[in-house]
């Protein structure tokens, strides 16, 4: 730990020797980031870059209420079919290239063509974007798509400049983003550092209040929190329920939580390639629904979390009012997952869980281990840093990943992407006809009781086929020198920089 410390606090003394970055706000992340690009982006970490260097169509408030952003204001058809947005005037990307309806139409372009893009299942309901004079666009829907307006508050409402992704290959623009946004991409260390440096032309920049942002993945919190006592960064993100009641009663930090929109759990590799053909668990639905009635849900939130977050059995939290009430979290239940195993034609299941290389994630993968041994299956653990846990992911190189889903304020975000056939983060390759149609049923209508009882309905098939076994909805947690102030914890789990400042 000597020797990380002392690496970590030499990258530091390197990133401030530059005179450019003397107001240098320095936050400690869990891991490294994917591509930095909102339509390539799959990790938390990166949206969490991404809340400082580019802005988005529409923005939320902490009560998840839709607000503007690069977009002043909106309206729906009489049918629902087409939304207009009234672009902010004035506005330029980082290089200078302008913000306009251009811009607009190259950027929802680019995330639904682009080979590499995350983004399709996100914005498949957009027909075509057309521009009505430089500043206003209106998006025309294939069908009625309730959706539309929270996602672009989400990685498909960020605006890239178009003049930046023409140059190059999208691995080019990941390598040197561009964007409109308070703060502007300088340099990336792979698992070290990204250093960003302020816009002086950003539209709102009087409300930030850095020279610099240096973001350093630290993927165990123990040691983040420890940066942060020693005065080597800032402000962290996640910190772990073990330290939380620490960092409240220590008079230096100010401590800060919100309960999140997303979930955290096993995702199990149903179609995705060779391992998948291999895999006792994408092999019978009965092994699947086994394996979760092996876990106690309650005893990981005390055990692993100190109670802190909500042990869960769904995309939404059963905080949130999409949780279906009707199928709360059952209660572990050995003999009924032996009999579920023999029904299946096994007495014992061999098969491996991938996890991410931090403490945290490695505890409760053996705490699972632990309970699900008793069932008769016999996990091995696979433990890697989260970008090649993800791309093994992606791949299909794997039999199930410990992993989750930061969250966003519609469900449909939560879950259809995940769960249609050839949806653009359906790693699982999890087809259900049925699922789909409720689910589009669902994003196509503006009532809540309509798409919740189709959200409900697709959730009890999801619920037999189990290609992800929900765990639990976790609480964001942040820790930040005393120094550090007007920073607003937001159930998304985003670090938002405006109006932060240090005294």
């Amino acid at each position: 730990m000597t020797f990380k410390r002392l690496a970590f606090t030499l990258a530091i003394a390197t990133a401030l020797a530059t005179p450019a970055f003397a107001a240098n706000l320095k936050i400690g992340i869990g891991e490294d980031p994917d591509a930095l690009d909102p339509d390539q982006s799959r990790t938390f970490v990166g949206e969490v870059v991404f809340a400082s260097m580019c802005d988005k169509l529409v923005n939320i408030k902490p009560d998840l209420t839709i607000i503007p952003q690069l977009a002043t204001s909106w309206n729906w058809s009489a049918d629902a079919t087409i939304l207009t947005l009234e672009l902010r005037k004035g506005v330029t990307f980082q290089d200078g290239t302008p913000f306009n309806a251009a811009a607009v139409i190259a950027n929802i372009k680019r995330s639904q063509t682009l080979p590499e893009s995350s983004r399709k299942s996100e914005l498949s309901s957009v027909d075509k974007v057309t521009a009505n004079g430089d500043y206003e666009v209106a998006f025309h829907l294939k069908s009625p798509d309730s959706t539309l307006l929270a996602t672009l508050a989400a990685r498909p409402g960020a605006m890239k400049s178009p003049t930046a992704f023409g140059k190059g290959s999208a691995a080019d623009f990941a390598n040197n983003p561009v964007c409109v946004g308070p703060y502007k991409f300088k340099s990336r260390v792979a698992q070290d550092r990204i250093l960003l440096q302020k816009d002086p032309n950003y539209w709102d920049a009087k409300d930030f209040h850095f020279d610099a942002i240096t973001y350093l993945p630290i993927p165990d919190p123990t040691v983040r929190l420890a940066n942060l006592r020693a005065g080597d960064l800032d402000m962290i993100e996640r910190v772990a329920p073990t330290d939380a009641k620490s960092v409240q009663s220590d008079a230096k930090l100010t401590y800060a939580q919100s309960p999140g929109l997303g979930y955290n759990g096993i995702t199990i590799n149903i179609a995705n390639g060779a391992d998948a053909k291999a895999s006792p668990l994408a092999a019978n639905k009965l092994i699947r629904q086994a394996f979760d009635l092996s876990i106690d849900r309650d005893a990981i939130n005390q055990v692993v979390f100190e109670g802190m977050f909500t042990p869960g059995n769904q995309s939404a939290s059963p905080k949130s009012p999409w949780y279906d009430g009707d199928d709360p979290v059952r209660a572990r239940d050995i003999d009924k997952a032996k009999a579920l195993l023999k029904q299946a034609g096994v007495s014992s299941v061999d098969f491996t869980l991938s996890v991410i290389n931090d403490p945290q994630s490695q505890q409760l993968a053996q705490v699972i281990q632990s309970m699900v041994a008793e069932s008769g299956f016999n996990m091995k653990i696979r433990a890697s840093e989260f970008g090649t846990l993800l791309a093994s992911q992606t791949s299909g190189d794997y039999q199930a990943d410990l992993i989750g889903w930061s969250g966003y304020v519609d469900p449909d975000a939560n879950l259809y992407q995940f769960a249609v056939c050839g949806g653009s983060l359906n790693d699982t390759k999890y087809c259900n006809p049925d699922v789909d149609k409720l689910l589009n049923a669902a994003r196509g209508s503006t009532d809540p009781a309509v798409r919740k009882k189709n959200y409900d309905a697709a959730r009890a098939v999801l619920a037999q086929d189990e290609d992800i076994v929900y765990l639990y909805a976790p609480t964001w947690i942040w820790a930040m020198n005393k120094k550090i102030t007007g920073f607003t914890p937001y159930p998304d789990g985003l670090i938002r920089l405006v109006g932060v400042a240090e005294d």
